[in-house]
């Protein structure tokens, strides 16, 4: 089998390789690009290994005229620069010692070591620079039959590095058959080994629940998650009903993370997932306008349509119900309505504090009119 894609054969992918194989090392694309082009899904970063060491990597590269940049060198990596284009470029390695967060590695000479010591299968497969496919391990088969599946066994991979068990429902909501659902092996091992969660950084598990909740249909996996034990660990108080629901239901609309996480609820969502503080300014806005049960209109006026979106969708999907007739009109009204009474209309009769307070139950009075409220009705 090959890689036909026009990716392979741009000038700064061939450049790197052939400066690593014309000086007679191995050399092959690796992981997401060569998983991502056997599933037609686009392909973003380039990734090459090779049985080439670090201090030649750079050595070869500059004799190559391009730039080397020692991004992970003591790992094994070196990001070459071709054409404007980073490669991240690593020795073959295998582990000989970890602690479920990082692993000490030695370098290998055998692209056999290096496919052992991957997470999935279907990452573990490997290009040479005419796209010919290298398959050490058998994940050719699996990435055929979109089947999640971790390299070797599941809990001594598990165990490497704990934050597999969080990438292992991503990849099978972004990769895996919904038919046939989570590989058992994988699935037993990650809620035999969840506690491992608890050592992982707050950062690196948002990070990986950004990432599954946007994928097209994340719902039967983090309803696994849940299932596991899971998903309690990583929000506690969480509940994944209301997920399938909303995906249902946000077409036309683009899928939003955010808008999932708030759908399932837990505690303390923007300290456990280190969300940014726009992020968790909106967690809080969607959150308050939920409590209250404010009509779209209202909601969209006050603080955009966006939010009101999001409010419909969210109370919708918690609720089991369909989506109010003519929501998509109110909201639309209510982002562009303009309060027509301004402080110059009420001065000097009115200043200061008293002059707020006015306004403001005024304003009150218009919205729960429905925008209705003329000017003049509201200064009579």
């Amino acid at each position: 089998m090959r890689i036909t894609d026009d990716w392979i054969t741009a000038g700064h992918v061939q450049r790197v390789l052939g400066m690593l194989t014309d000086a007679g090392h191995q050399a092959f694309m690796v992981g997401g690009c060569v998983r991502n082009a056997l599933l037609a899904q686009p392909v973003a970063d380039i990734d090459i290994s090779t049985d080439a060491l670090p201090e030649r990597v750079m050595a070869l590269a500059r004799a190559a005229g391009l730039k080397a940049v020692p991004t992970g060198i003591d790992h094994g990596t070196v990001t070459v620069v071709a054409e404007g284009v980073g490669h991240e470029v690593t020795t073959f390695r295998r582990d000989v010692e970890t602690d479920g967060r990082r692993a000490v590695v030695v370098y290998s000479d055998r692209i056999e070591d290096d496919a052992a010591r991957r997470d999935f299968t279907m990452n573990a497969l490997y290009a040479d620079a005419a796209g010919r496919i290298v398959d050490p391990i058998g994940g050719l088969a699996d990435l055929k039959a979109r089947r999640v599946r971790f390299v070797g066994d599941a809990g001594e991979r598990i165990r490497e590095d704990y934050l597999r068990i969080l990438r292992f429902f991503r990849f099978h909501a972004w990769y895996g058959d919904p038919v046939e659902g989570l590989d058992p092996e994988g699935f037993a091992a990650c809620a035999e080994n969840s506690a491992g969660i608890e050592t992982l950084s707050r950062e690196r598990i948002g990070h990986e629940m950004r990432r599954l909740l946007a994928a097209v249909n994340p719902s039967q996996a983090v309803a696994a998650m849940q299932a596991a034990g899971i998903l309690a660990r990583v929000l506690p108080g969480a509940d994944a009903r209301a997920l399938a629901p909303l995906v249902h239901l946000e077409p036309p609309y683009a899928p939003d993370w955010l808008r999932r996480l708030l759908v399932l609820g837990g505690a303390g969502p923007a300290e456990r997932l280190r969300l940014s503080r726009v992020e968790a300014r909106r967690i809080e806005l969607l959150s308050n306008t939920l409590a209250t049960g404010e009509r779209p209109e209202a909601t969209a006026y006050r603080h955009g349509a966006e939010i009101a979106r999001d409010a419909v969708l969210i109370s919708a999907a918690v609720a089991g119900t369909v989506l109010p007739e003519g929501w998509e009109e109110r909201v639309a009204r209510g982002a562009g309505a303009v309060f027509p009474v301004r402080s110059a209309d009420l001065m000097p009769m009115l200043s200061g504090p008293a002059l707020g307070a006015r306004l403001s139950e005024l304003e009150e009075r218009w919205i729960a009119s429905g925008f209705e409220l003329s000017r003049e009705q509201l200064l009579a």
